[in-house]
């Protein structure tokens, strides 16, 4: 059987309006719109649309990841009912804003602790950061080759065929498993659940699991610095140029944007 470990972040809906989110400059927090739920990051679902795409074929078992604090578990249980096997938690004060080292360290190992693997799966980068980087993390740690951006992948014995995106086209690479891959939204959205399996996903257990489950010296852990947050203001001003006919007012207007050469 396969082992895949899909790594899903809970992040701030990346579709709500941005009118609509606030900015407190003395906590240096975004504040989310009022009854907006969290969801899961994009690019984590292609992620897990991948392992899905790989269990239509043949015999493998999913297990989903997610690190955070105050974790949604009716959000993530949609990992559960889109066809993951396992959902696991990792839920700890001390996992409040880290960097991207420090998480992938406490990812590392959480799948140390879990045991047998062949495929981790990472989305290409968070909605929320963009930073892109907490993947090819967790494989230096763990010492297994790493493929970003992947659009397409299939398992041939004991070795990961790639199609990675370039900026032209696509480039194929192969490797061994072990193996960490980054999936790139190319490969599609994650599949939408049926009514028993959201009612199945319900009854599923969770396994939730804080530092001292998975060996992590909170005191080691790194947090991401923030300087200042602020919302950006927008000023625009608006001139009317006014003339005797339409040809003066196309010369007086001519004549304005040379002045200001924007022609």
């Amino acid at each position: 059987m396969l082992k895949i470990i899909v790594c899903i972040k809970q992040v701030i809906d990346p579709e709500a309006p941005v009118s609509s989110f606030s900015v407190d400059t003395e906590a240096k927090k975004v504040i989310p719109p009022k009854g907006t739920p969290p969801v899961l990051n994009p690019f984590d679902e292609n992620a897990l649309e991948a392992a899905l795409r790989l269990k239509d074929s043949q015999e493998v078992e999913i297990t989903a990841i997610s690190m955070g604090k105050n974790l949604s578990k009716a959000v993530l249980r949609k990992c559960l009912a889109a066809g993951a096997n396992n959902l696991i938690l990792l839920e700890d004060d001390s996992f409040d804003n880290l960097d991207n080292y420090s998480t992938a360290v406490i990812l590392t190992k959480t799948i140390e602790k879990i045991g047998a693997y062949d495929i981790i799966l990472c989305g290409r980068q968070s909605s929320d950061t963009d930073a892109g980087v907490t993947g090819s993390g967790i494989a230096e740690l763990l010492g297994i080759p790493s493929i970003t951006l992947a659009q397409k992948l299939t398992v041939d014995g004991k070795q990961v065929r790639v199609e990675k995106v370039i900026p032209d086209g696509f480039a194929v690479h192969q490797s061994e498993m072990p193996v960490l891959i980054t999936v790139s939204n190319e490969i599609g959205e994650l599949r939408s659940a049926s009514l028993p399996a959201i009612m199945a996903a319900q009854k599923k257990e969770i396994t939730t699991w804080n530092a001292n489950d998975i060996g992590v010296d909170v005191n080691t852990l790194r947090r991401t610095a923030l300087v200042k947050l602020y919302q950006p203001k927008h000023e625009g001003k608006c001139e009317f140029i006014d003339g005797q006919s339409f040809e003066e007012k196309g010369t007086n207007l001519a004549n304005k944007l040379r002045e200001t050469k924007l022609i």
